[in-house]
């Protein structure tokens, strides 16, 4: 006979789930693999138990970070972007160059450039004022910012993922230990059929339900063992563990201070999320384009500098009545644009860019706005369902606690038993079930508003 479940208080789902039900004085059975897991929550963040790594949420979205290859990728982008940034800026920056223009000339001496031919020259250039080149400058550096926005989001996007595949890891073991004494059900279930169909008391389609109920359970079981192993590589390769490192996780609920009211979420996305704090960006790039090139009418100013050391075999004093071997020039080189059609087209185009990225801002916020209210609405439903759950689970415990009695008077019989606790298990699963899909709700709604750090912090 199965051993007896030992009767609970409401604190059973508390130190499963991390969640106080109020107002509710349930009665609630241990479930299944609820003592393994109690052991398992006793080693620290990130100590190895067994062999195996025991983590927190904390702890696994703490070594996502730190490892993820993702993260390294963005990271390296956001410097390729700031580097690319400064070659803009480096034009406003003094440039020197040293060289050698020595030939032979036959002739009035000179180069292709230009220039008198010369054993030695020095040659100094800066950009003093060219606003067309400073507003791509400007540009360029709005989006390297940018980027580091990007990164935000990308570490953003680590911890949600992180946390998902933690929870439903937590949520996917708990599970094969209700399937577990479910399939322990089912066995029992089919033996009582049999032996009541040798004796002619069942019909033959009894005992093919019987086989179907512990085929279907095994099933399950097969499939929960499959998400459980794409669970632990995804882990193992987010957290930078060895491929055949043992994990162990610990049902946990999201903190508490992760909660908001929906209205807060409304405002907190108007300024930290990630996708609208870009578009802002985007747009603050394009208005430092067009700023530059509507005062490409202006003057551009260029400081420059030469020294040439000359040499006498190319005749200079054959050509020049004058001619000394130390030469060194110094001033400034000013254009007056008096008529380019580029700077009108420049001008024209961005324009378009920019009315296109406040288009898109515009856009993105309504996005966002609507996407946290649809999200909060989602989750307030999530919420709902867990509750429907938790009472689901409550009768059925309720309803093993009065056939448990019944069974001990002999008023039913072991197969009525086994079919409860068939049910009891279908519905901490479905509790399970419903638990997650809150989490994730919440997940996917705090990454909208953009606080998902309070997961971890």
């Amino acid at each position: 006979m199965r051993k007896t479940f030992a009767l609970m208080g409401g604190a059973a789902l508390i130190a499963l789930f991390g969640t106080t039900v109020r107002g509710q004085n349930a009665v609630v059975l241990q479930a299944p693999g609820a003592q393994a897991s109690a052991q398992t929550s006793g080693a620290g963040p990130g100590e190895q138990q067994g062999g195996a790594v025991a983590l927190t949420l904390k702890s696994a979205i703490e070594m996502a970070l730190r490892n993820s290859k993702d993260i390294q990728i963005a990271k390296l982008q956001a410097s390729l972007a700031t580097h690319a940034s400064q070659v803009s800026k480096a034009e406003f920056l003094p440039s020197l160059y040293v060289g050698s223009g020595a030939g032979y000339t036959y002739g009035i001496p000179e180069t292709p450039g230009g220039r008198a031919p010369s054993l030695f020259n020095v040659t100094y250039t800066e950009q003093v004022f060219n606003e067309p080149l400073r507003g791509q400058g400007k540009e360029l550096e709005e989006q390297a910012r940018s980027q580091k926005i990007v990164l935000e989001d990308v570490k953003n996007s680590v911890i949600a993922r992180t946390a998902m595949a933690y929870l439903e890891l937590a949520k996917v073991r708990h599970s094969l230990e209700l399937l577990r004494g479910e399939h322990e059900s089912a066995e029992k279930i089919l033996q009582v059929t049999q032996e009541r169909q040798g004796e002619g008391y069942e019909l033959p389609v009894e005992v093919t339900k019987a086989q179907l109920t512990k085929a279907q359970v095994t099933q399950r079981v097969l499939q929960l063992e499959g998400r459980e192993d794409e669970l632990e590589v995804f882990l193992r390769g987010q957290l930078g563990l060895g491929q055949e490192q043992a994990i162990e996780v610990t049902p946990e609920e999201l903190p508490g201070e992760a909660e908001q009211e929906g209205a807060n979420l409304v405002a907190l996305a108007m300024e930290n999320n990630a996708g609208l704090r870009l578009a802002e960006s985007d747009v603050r790039a394009k208005e430092f384009r067009l700023k530059g090139e509507k005062r490409g009418y202006f003057p551009t100013l260029e400081a420059v500098s030469t020294y040439s050391l000359l040499a006498n075999f190319n005749n200079y004093s054959e050509f020049y009545k004058k001619f000394q071997r130390n030469n060194f020039n110094a001033g400034v080189q000013v254009q007056v644009p008096l008529f380019s059609a580029r700077t009108r087209e420049a001008i024209g185009l961005a324009q378009i860019n920019l009315e296109t990225s406040q288009a898109t801002l515009a856009s993105k916020k309504t996005q966002v706005s609507a996407e946290v209210r649809q999200k909060t609405r989602h989750l307030r439903e999530q919420d709902a369902a867990k509750e429907v759950a938790r009472l689901e689970l409550q009768l059925a415990q309720q309803n093993i606690a009065v056939l448990q009695e019944q069974f001990t008077e002999g008023k039913v019989n072991l197969r009525e038993m086994e079919r409860a606790r068939l049910d009891e298990n279908e519905k901490w699963m479905g509790y399970l079930n419903a638990n997650f899909q809150r989490q994730q709700a919440q997940l996917e709604l705090l990454k909208t508003a953009g606080q998902l750090d309070k997961v971890w912090q």
